[in-house]
């Protein structure tokens, strides 16, 4: 009795285009698909499939050959909840003379490197005009560093809490509508050459010593 099979088995010269399943992630980047017949390969992501494959994904193989298969596209995610788009090397998203935009009605997130990073990463941004507009900003940083030509500030209340702050300048000018005050422990103010201080009423006191010390002393 002659046994025909029902499948023809597959030649490994003939093209491979077939639907999948990602059964395993391998540590050397390939992928282990189960075709809809049961069998499993092995192949690696095709670089324009964009989208890494996840487990229970739902992909399209294919291939010249049994030899050079790749994983082309994910048709199908298990769990559509998170979609990461993942490259080998760098990743550049270029519109030529078109606006690229990143849109989200959630949270959108930025990160340069991880915490087991053995170096410094850097996020890095340039741009001939930068314009970030948002109803509350918050930034820390162990440093910070910035370098500007000119510098403005617009705003209704202006508060700075430092344990030192130190300013270098060859001319200052500050200009105050109603009242200026300074509560210090100790004052020290000292001049090279000339100190003025004028009001229409100007009053100096001291609790327990008042010392007026100079070559000359002129009253009235």
């Amino acid at each position: 009795m002659n046994v025909v099979p029902l499948r023809v088995a597959p030649d490994a010269s003939s093209p491979v285009h077939s639907i999948g399943t990602v059964r395993s992630l391998l540590a050397d980047g390939q992928f282990a698909i189960e075709d809809e017949a049961g069998g499993l390969r092995t192949c690696r992501r095709a670089a324009s499939c964009l989208l890494k494959p996840q487990l229970g994904d739902t992909v399209l193989v294919s291939g010249p050959d049994a030899y050079r298969v790749f994983l082309i596209a994910v048709l199908e995610q298990a769990d559509a909840a998170v979609s990461r788009i993942e490259v080998d090397g760098a990743l550049v998203l270029g519109g030529n003379a078109h606006p690229v935009a990143i849109e989200s009605e959630g949270e959108v997130r930025l990160r340069s490197g991880t915490r087991l990073a053995m170096s410094a990463q850097q996020w890095s941004m340039q741009a001939d005009r930068a314009d970030c507009r948002t109803d509350a900003l918050r930034l820390t940083a162990k440093e910070v560093e910035a370098t500007t030509g000119t510098a403005k500030l617009f705003g209704k209340v202006f508060e700075t809490v430092a344990d030192r702050i130190v300013q270098m300048a060859r001319n200052t000018l500050r200009i105050v509508d109603e009242m200026d005050q300074s509560r210090v422990r100790h004052l020290d103010c000292k001049a090279s050459e000339t100190v003025r201080i004028h009001g229409r009423h100007t009053t100096v006191t001291g609790q327990d010593l008042v010392k007026v010390d100079a070559a000359q002393i002129h009253m009235g």
